[in-house]
C-alpha cells in the first residue's frame, strides 16, 4: 500500500520522552476512580474522546444502566470454574480502576458479574467460550472477570453477537507464572453500540496474550489496559479490525510498565471501506522511572480500500528512565497499492482475485498469531464477506446479500 508512516525506535533514553500526539499531561496523571463523581460526562473535546462519536455513546454514560440487554453463556473447559457473583464480591476491581466515563458507569451500574477462574497449576484441555448475545437495545452493563491463578494455562474466547447497547467491563488477572490467552470478538449485527474497558494485571513471570477482533456493530470502542505488577511479565496485544460504511471502530490501548524487566508487544491492523467508515487506534505506553530494563514496541497499520473512509492512528511513548532494553513504535496508514495490483494482474491474476490476495496478505500474519483455529476460520470468512462488499462497489455488481 502507499502509506504515510511514522516510526520511532530507541535502544535507550536519556530521560522523560514522548512521541506522537501528546496527550493533556502525562498518562500517569490521568484520573482513575470507582466514583462516578470523579469522571464527568465528556463533551467530546477531551483528549480521550476527541475521535469518538460521543452523541451515539451518550446512553452509556448514564448513572443507571439495566442488565437485560444481553445474555451470557459460558462453555467452560473441564478444568475451569465459572460463577455468577454479586458486585460486592472481593475479587472484583483488582485489575485496576476505571479510567473514562463509560468504564466508571459500567462499574457502578452492574449488579452481578461472571467470574471465570483457571485454578492454580491447572492446564485447560479445551478453549473456554463466553457467548454474549444482544437481545435488546436497552442500555446494559455487564461485567466479566477472567482469573488465571498461579502457574495455570488457558484460552478464553469472548464472543459478542446480535444487537445490543452494551457498556462492559472485562477484568483479566494473570497470577505468577500463569499463561493466559484472551480473545474478544466483536461480531455484532448492524445497530449495535458497544463500549468495553478491558483492564489487565500481569504478575511475576506471567504471560498474557490479549487479542481483539472487531468487525460488526455501528459503534465499537474498546479500551484495553495492561499493568505489570512484578518483574518478568510479558504481554502481547494483538488487534484486527475491518470497518464498513458508517461504522466507527475505536481501540485505545494503554500499557503501564510500572516495574522492571517486563516486555510488551502491540500489533494492530485494520482495513476500511465505504463512505463514513472510521477507525481510531491510540496506543499509549508508559515506562515509569522504576521500570528499568523494559522492552516494548507497538505497531499499527491501516489499509484504506475505498474513498470516503478515514483512519486515525496515534502512538504515544512516554519514558521516565534512561535504563531500558528497548522502546519504539510505528504507525502507517495508506491506500490500496495500485502497483501491487498491477504486478499481480500482469501475471494473469484477475483484478478481483488480486485485491483479495493483497488484503489477505495484509492480515495473514496476525490471523496466524491468534492461535485459536475456530476464531481464525471465522476471521477468514468475515474478511471474505467484507471483500465481497468492496468488490461490488468497484465492479458495480451487487453481492448475493444485496
Amino acid at each position: 500500500m502507499t502509506a504515510t508512516t511514522t516510526d520511532h525506535s530507541r535502544a535507550a533514553a536519556d530521560g522523560a520522552h514522548s512521541h506522537g500526539v501528546v496527550p493533556a499531561g502525562s498518562r500517569a496523571e490521568r484520573v482513575t476512580s470507582f466514583d462516578l463523581a470523579d469522571i464527568p460526562v465528556p463533551s467530546g473535546r477531551e483528549e480521550e474522546w476527541r475521535f469518538s462519536p460521543v452523541a451515539r455513546l451518550q446512553p452509556l454514560f448514564a448513572e443507571t444502566l439495566g442488565a437485560d440487554g444481553v445474555t451470557v453463556a459460558v462453555d467452560a473447559a473441564p478444568e475451569v470454574k465459572v460463577e455468577t457473583v454479586a458486585r460486592d464480591d472481593a475479587r472484583l476491581g483488582k485489575a485496576g480502576k476505571p479510567g473514562d466515563r463509560t468504564a466508571v458507569s459500567a462499574w457502578n451500574a452492574v449488579a452481578e458479574a461472571t467470574v471465570v477462574t483457571v485454578p492454580a497449576e491447572a492446564v485447560a484441555s479445551d478453549v473456554t467460550s463466553v457467548r454474549i448475545d444482544g437481545v435488546s437495545q436497552d442500555a446494559t452493563a455487564q461485567h466479566l472477570l477472567v482469573h488465571a491463578e498461579r502457574h495455570s494455562e488457558a484460552v478464553v474466547v469472548i464472543d459478542h453477537r446480535g444487537v445490543a447497547l452494551l457498556n462492559q467491563t472485562v477484568e483479566v488477572v494473570v497470577d505468577e507464572g500463569a499463561h493466559l490467552t484472551v480473545v474478544s470478538v466483536q461480531d455484532w449485527a448492524d445497530g449495535a453500540v458497544h463500549a468495553a474497558a478491558h483492564r489487565s494485571t500481569i504478575g511475576r513471570d506471567a504471560r498474557l496474550k490479549h487479542v481483539v477482533v472487531t468487525f460488526g456493530g455501528d459503534v465499537v470502542r474498546i479500551t484495553p489496559d495492561a499493568t505489570f505488577t512484578a518483574e518478568g511479565g510479558e504481554v502481547e496485544m494483538v488487534g484486527l479490525y475491518f470497518a464498513d460504511a458508517d461504522q466507527h471502530q475505536e481501540h485505545r490501548l494503554f500499557v503501564d510498565h510500572a516495574v522492571p524487566s517486563c516486555k510488551s508487544r502491540v500489533t494492530y491492523k485494520g482495513a476500511l471501506q465505504g463512505s463514513g467508515a472510521h477507525t481510531v487506534w491510540v496506543g499509549d505506553v508508559l515506562i515509569q522511572a522504576e521500570a528499568e530494563n523494559t522492552d516494548t514496541y507497538e505497531l499499527n497499520r491501516n489499509l484504506v480500500l475505498t474513498d470516503g473512509a478515514r483512519a486515525d492512528s496515534v502512538p504515544n511513548l512516554e519514558i521516565e528512565t534512561g535504563e531500558i532494553a528497548g522502546a519504539g513504535h510505528a504507525s502507517a496508514t495508506g491506500r490500496f497499492d495500485d502497483e501491487q495490483l498491477f504486478y499481480l494482474m500482469a501475471r494473469g491474476i484477475p483484478e478481483v482475485d488480486a485485491r483479495r490476495l493483497v488484503v489477505r496478505g495484509f492480515f495473514a500474519e496476525l490471523i496466524d498469531e491468534i492461535g485459536v483455529a475456530a476464531v481464525e476460520e471465522r476471521l477468514l470468512a468475515s474478511i471474505e464477506a467484507e471483500l465481497e462488499k468492496s468488490m461490488s462497489v468497484i465492479t458495480g455488481v451487487p453481492t448475493a446479500a444485496e
